[in-house]
């Protein structure tokens, strides 16, 4: 792909210089918002040959700069090799991020153009703002990148289905009273969502147009008699569509959305997040309209998990937690053998055993399987062309998960093969008591992820380490493998501070990168609970939902202290008398050996 990057950055140039354009921002964004994009709105991608998840592009005359975080730095290094457009490093000193650098070099009656249905309305309005203060324009009307992108993919054409029964709690009539309450409170006489695991939920549909993530391409209106299913009709069969209307959803193709939404009521007080729906639908809106700002109120309703829900969750973890040890047993038996055994072959691997368990659907994400140096990329990916073979000694990093009927599995492991150093067992050791610390914490009701983010950190900076991501992401229920409103990370200025509540998911993810060396990271995935009431207050806790040996060989346990190793050896225990009844005789027997007490 490299080889065709520059000719596609000077087509986009040529676009810039016929609309007079002296810059254009290519966000990592569909008209959704989605944290993965279907092939349709991989710009920015197609532009760079950048594929990481997060990254926006800037393209001036003279200059194209890729931005994004640690995360990616070396992926990037790598993928932008020759292809004339420059690694930006995000949140290291002295790299401005990329709106500071275009104030720096726009100026007066300059234009930066954007793609309006790839921007927040929230964050137009911030980048206009600082634009005007230098007497500089954005436009949203034009999508340069669109204009220049010939083989440009179709919009995807999945089917939509119906959450499969028995696996739901609540209907869909229930939910959708619940956001009129909502709205009648705020005021509103219309609900615009365009977040796709906001829709799912409410629908109890399910999809498969973005990869990984069991959602569909579609806007929802919710009115005070009906609501209005935004959709390609084609994707849904009659009997979807009875019990939609029955549900009191009535089904208009997705592309009339701007149609439909202009066509509203002058007076109509429509409530909307700002950040969750960009420029363009909300530009389709009457002058009139009266816009009410605040967070979609699904998604804090979706975050909290329903009593069912969560044994569903209990059930499914069991589930994917066999597979696991199914899957690691077979590739340490070829590796054992004497076999060929690449990163790629262990998502396949562990793709397989997933798919032979009751009820799984696809994958949560793409497998990050990194071998030694290249589990210090944290969000790396094997491919054909670049893959790491497995060897008798060393660290395995395996991030995977899947999606469920029942549940969203997301899951870290290091593994160990052979002869492993005292530095690898020390890094195993030290990210393991974060995340052991977090995972016994208790906490005051309404404390947030970022107060209680240092828990899992202490033990990594105590010995002069830290991570650059979050410790912690929210998790959806057969939906997206990450969801808000709550995370668990370092405190930002002005960030959110939303409060844990009993029944929300987390993942618990310290880690520790030494790049050329080896990446370290354990994940589970906890839900909140009641711990009890004392003089001070209500308390909560987690209660560890994740079932997978932690790999003891990677460890130098001499560096856990007696509760640390009491957690570990009752975490064991659980997980051996949760699985061992999954299992055949052979694998039962390997996952003795893991669970064995230290």
């Amino acid at each position: 792909m490299n080889a065709r990057i520059p000719s596609r950055i000077s087509a986009l140039r040529d676009a810039l210089r016929e609309h007079d354009v002296q810059a254009c921002l290519v966000p990592s964004a569909d008209p959704h918002l989605s944290e993965y994009l279907p092939d349709h709105w991989q710009a920015r991608q197609w532009l760079s040959g950048f594929d990481g998840s997060a990254g926006t592009l800037v393209v001036t005359a003279d200059f194209a700069g890729l931005w994004t975080d640690s995360r990616y730095f070396e992926q990037a290094e790598q993928q932008l090799a020759d292809t004339g457009v420059t690694l930006m490093r995000l949140r290291v000193p002295h790299t401005a991020e990329h709106v500071d650098w275009l104030l720096e070099r726009l100026g007066e009656g300059d234009t930066l153009a954007v793609a309006g249905d790839s921007m927040s309305l929230s964050g137009a309005r911030m980048l206009r703002k600082r634009l005007e203060k230098i007497g500089a324009h954005l436009r949203t009307d034009l999508d340069l990148p669109g204009a220049v992108w010939s083989d440009r993919p179709a919009l995807p054409q999945a089917p939509v289905r119906a959450q499969a029964e028995g696996w739901r709690d609540g209907t869909c009539a229930q939910r959708i009273a619940r956001l009129r309450e909502s709205m009648q409170a705020a005021g509103a006489s219309h609900h615009l969502v365009s977040s796709l695991d906001d829709i799912a939920w409410i629908t109890g549909l399910r999809g498969s147009d973005v990869e990984y993530n069991p959602v569909f391409l579609a806007h929802l209106l919710v009115e005070p008699a009906q609501c209005t299913l935004f959709v390609d009709p084609t994707k849904i069969d009659a009997k979807l569509s009875a019990q939609l209307q029955t549900d009191g959803i009535v089904v208009r193709a997705y592309a009339d959305t701007v149609t439909a939404l202009n066509e509203l009521p002058s007076d109509a007080r429509v409530l909307l997040d700002p950040a969750r729906v960009v420029v363009d639908i909300v530009d389709a809106l009457p002058d009139t309209a009266r816009l009410i700002e605040r967070a979609n109120p699904s998604t804090a309703f979706k975050a909290i998990k329903s009593a069912a829900e969560i044994e569903h969750i209990r059930a499914t973890m069991r589930e994917d937690g066999a597979a696991l040890v199914q899957g690691m047993r077979e590739i340490e038996r070829r590796l054992q053998a004497g076999e060929t055994v690449s990163e790629l072959d262990v998502a396949d691997v562990l793709r397989e055993k997933r798919s032979q368990r009751p009820a799984f659907v696809g994958e949560s994400f793409g497998t990050i399987a990194g071998y030694m140096a290249n589990g210090a990329l944290p969000h790396y990916h094997a491919t054909p062309e670049h893959h790491a073979q497995l060897h008798a000694d060393g660290l395995l990093l395996v991030d995977s998960g899947g999606q469920y009927e029942g549940g969203t599995t997301d899951i870290t492991r290091m593994w160990a093969f052979g002869e492993t150093t005292p530095e690898q067992r020390r890094d195993c050791s030290l990210v393991l008591k974060g995340t052991i610390a977090l995972s016994r914490a208790r906490f005051p009701a309404g404390s947030s992820g970022p107060q209680l983010d240092a828990l899992a950190r202490a033990p990594i900076w105590a010995e002069g380490g830290d991570y650059g991501h979050g410790t912690g992401h929210g998790v959806g229920y057969f939906l997206n493998v990450h969801e808000g409103p709550h995370g668990i990370r370092p405190p930002a200025p002005g960030g959110a501070l939303v409060p844990l509540e009993p029944c929300m998911i987390t993942s618990i993810e310290p880690g520790l990168y030494k790049s050329g060396r080896h990446g370290v990271r354990h994940e589970n995935l906890a839900v909140v609970r009641t711990w009890q009431d004392t003089e001070f207050g209500s308390f909560l806790e987690f209660e560890t939902l994740t079932l997978c040996p932690i790999d003891t060989r990677a460890l130098d346990v001499e560096l856990l202290d007696d509760a640390e190793r009491a957690w570990l050896n009752d975490y064991h225990a659980r997980v051996e008398k949760a699985l061992s009844p999954l299992l055949d005789d052979e694998d039962r027997r390997w996952l003795q050996q893991r669970c064995a007490p230290v």
